[in-house]
């Protein structure tokens, strides 16, 4: 994974789509049967900012710019089903997305602007991790035994989660999704 460096004063902040239960104790469980280290120390969601170093001063201000966009994002369906791979490019095997991902892509953009606004190192691309840096043999198995996955749920909050020294992802603050939608 690829963590950037935090300094003295700084936080290092992931912004993401939790993964309810019951689907989240499944794919979490399916990561740490196929020896994946960081199986719990990353719940299972759907990536919307990767990790990011801010200065804990400018804090208020991320805060300030998710409400914003969470303010003007609709409520959306996601539906988890089947599994992909980003290999050759990077070891990953994830759960794939069947509905929800324009909603993503919408909600990455406007995320990833204003104080955030950042270069991606790959095109954005919303997915489950369920497999990353294990033997080819595990990524194998968790293309194969995960194919049949099959979930659907509601996103109507997005969360900003904080890396501990500790090497753990944890939720700090949600931000509810209150957009109008737009008529058919």
């Amino acid at each position: 994974m690829n963590i950037p460096a935090r300094g003295p004063a700084q936080v290092r902040i992931g912004i993401a789509i939790a993964v309810p239960d019951p689907f989240a104790e499944e794919l979490q469980t399916a990561r740490a049967d196929l020896g994946d280290p960081l199986a719990h120390a990353i719940p299972p969601h759907i990536t919307v900012i990767g990790p990011t170093v801010v200065d804990e001063s400018v804090l208020p201000a991320v805060v300030e710019h998710l409400e914003k966009v969470a303010s003007e994002t609709p409520a959306f369906r996601v539906h988890l089903r089947g599994t992909g791979t980003f290999r050759p490019i990077s070891p990953v095997v994830f759960v794939a997305l069947a509905e929800g991902i324009a909603e993503c892509e919408m909600l990455e953009a406007a995320t990833r602007s204003g104080i955030l606004a950042q270069d991606l190192r790959f095109n954005y691309h919303p997915h489950v991790t369920v497999a990353h840096e294990v033997p080819e043999a595990e990524l194998d198995r968790a293309l194969t035994d995960l194919a049949g996955f099959d979930g659907a749920f509601d996103v109507d909050r997005l969360w900003q989660y904080e890396h501990g020294d500790d090497g753990v992802w944890r939720p700090q603050r949600s931000f509810r999704l209150a957009g109008a939608r737009s008529a058919p």
